[in-house]
């Protein structure tokens, strides 16, 4: 199976679940970017939780 090179100008990127800003491929997520969800371990441990929203 073959790798995919990223280059800097051709870096994947998604938005992440909790603060809803785009990020980018890194090195470290290279096994699991499918998996990746959030941005960092911050916006992991503050999972939008729907029983912790507040309606205005």
């Amino acid at each position: 199976m073959e790798k995919k090179r990223y280059t800097k100008s051709n870096l994947p990127s998604k938005i992440c679940k909790t603060c809803q800003r785009p990020f980018e491929w890194r090195k470290k997520w290279e096994k699991n970017w499918e998996q990746v969800q959030y941005c960092s371990q911050r916006c992991r441990g503050k999972k939008t939780n729907p029983k912790n929203l507040e309606y205005s």
